[in-house]
């Protein structure tokens, strides 16, 4: 391609001559108006809107100060905990900074749920937004995968013991399991090896897949549009310029629009990491104030509280609860082949797998244990199903049966008691109170297909309901 410069008068501001040099060599003005002054965003959008915004804020947050802490941390088993105390005692803001980091990878998580959230009332996940959807997943398993890395490196009680609970649970599966635990401590035990390799993937490996994960999240929705509380695509109603009727500028509206969301955060952000850093032992626990000890277990292991709903699932399924799976499975199979429209080969298919699943929760076959990671596993992975899950007529919450709201209440209360039970310590009526949450969330993803296309829908409106303010 032939290489163009515009030509400007000989008087044209500095100022432009700099940037028609740039935009001549790198796409700096297209690339602003295609993703802010001329991407055309609903006018229509509500507060939910501001968690997209303030999680980009957050990362930013969590890598400069994650910068500041390696300049100080030590990842060597003898020296890490005493390196996190000298970054809070010695190094000048060293508190401060250490606080904003972990007080961040908790409003990550809170901010993360709550787009996530959004994402199901308004059903951003339908189409054309499948693969916004499935990046969006893959973020927040990264997520995942940065926090509990991370968790291990201020080499506390907590951090050791719930490493080494979580990195245990990998010699459940069978055949690998033993050697893929050994994989990935580096060592027999949580050590050196496994602070080491932990660090590295905190650090380097997982951040550049994240960041890469968002910029394609973005290129994504960018591509497609922005979904809205209506779930109405503003792009079939254009005026002669192909300007959308019901869209506004990115920027300025909603950049200007977003820094009341942002001040807003970053009070409450300010407030926690001032005067509760600790939130209550919640955001950092007590016990990881102690140094790693390999002979002293604590009374009670938990992990942190973003992923206590799915550890309580995998601490839910016991060797009883799988006579109950069992029984749910063959019905949900039974409901399949009369119920459902799909193709005989595959509910042959599907009945075949849910039989040899059946066999294999067995006592004599596969332990309790190995499904219980299975099941902790898939509580995460069945997310990225929902574009393929949801029938409704209607993509928002809004036109959908006023008894489709209260399904979602239930899941939210699912959710959240399985978080809260995660936190505590194990007793009989609290393993049967999070083995039913455990049913019903499963049960909101698998009988959704049916569920979801229930009931009396709202007529939607042609174009977004806006009021001014």
């Amino acid at each position: 391609m032939a290489f163009h410069e515009k030509q400007l008068p000989a008087d044209a501001p500095i100022a432009a001559k700099a940037m028609n040099w740039i935009d001549a060599r790198f796409p700096l003005t297209s690339t602003y108006k295609a993703h802010l002054s001329e991407y055309y965003a609903p006018k229509n959008f509500n507060f939910w809107y501001f968690f997209g915004s303030l999680a980009m804020l957050v990362l930013v947050i969590q890598i400069v100060t994650g910068i500041f802490l390696v300049m100080h941390y030590k990842p060597d088993a003898a020296l890490a905990f005493a390196s996190v105390e000298y970054i809070m005692r010695d190094v000048p803001w060293g508190w401060l900074v250490r606080y904003m980091h972990s007080t961040g990878a908790s409003a990550f998580f809170i901010v993360v749920y709550l787009h996530m959230v959004r994402g199901l009332l308004y059903g951003s996940y339908r189409k054309p937004r499948e693969l916004v959807w499935l990046f969006g997943v893959g973020i927040f398993l990264c997520l995942m995968a940065e926090a509990f890395m991370g968790y291990l490196l201020p080499w506390g009680q907590m951090s050791y013991w719930g490493a080494q609970v979580i990195v245990n649970l990998f010699g459940a599966i069978p055949f690998i399991g033993p050697d893929l635990s050994l994989w990935i401590r580096g060592d027999y035990v949580v050590g050196d090896a496994t602070l080491n390799r932990f660090f590295s993937f905190h650090v380097i490996a997982v951040p550049l897949v994240l960041l890469g994960l968002v910029v394609a999240h973005i290129i994504a929705l960018h591509e497609v549009g922005s979904n809205n509380p209506d779930g109405i695509e503003i792009k079939d109603k254009t005026d002669a310029n192909g300007i959308p009727l019901d869209g506004i500028p990115f920027h300025p509206y909603y950049s200007v629009h977003d820094i009341m969301g942002v001040a807003v955060f970053l009070i409450a952000f300010s407030a926690i990491v001032f005067f509760a850093p600790e939130m209550g032992g919640y955001f950092l626990e007590y016990n990881n104030f102690v140094p790693a000890d390999p002979l002293t277990t604590p009374l009670h292991i938990a992990p942190t509280w973003y992923f206590t709903p799915f550890y309580s699932v995998l601490r839910a399924t016991t060797a009883d609860f799988m006579y109950v799976l069992m029984a749910a499975i063959a019905a949900y199979v039974v409901f399949i082949l009369l119920k459902s429209r799909l193709s005989a080969k595959i509910k042959a298919a599907i009945a075949v797998i849910a039989l040899v699943a059946i066999v294999g929760m067995l006592p004599s076959i596969l332990d309790a244990k190995f499904w219980g990671v299975v099941l902790f596993g898939l509580s995460v992975v069945i997310l990225a199903f929902l574009p393929w899950l949801d029938y409704s007529k209607a993509k928002s919450i809004r036109y959908r049966p006023q008894w489709h709201k209260y399904i979602y209440v239930l899941f939210g209360i699912a959710f959240l008691t399985l978080g809260y039970l995660g936190t505590q310590p194990p007793t009989d009526v609290r393993t049967i109170v999070s083995q039913v949450c455990t049913l019903f969330y499963f049960s909101f993803f698998m009988l959704m297909p049916w569920w979801s296309e229930m009931g009396t829908f709202k007529t939607v409106p042609d174009r977004v309901t806006f009021h001014s303010h």
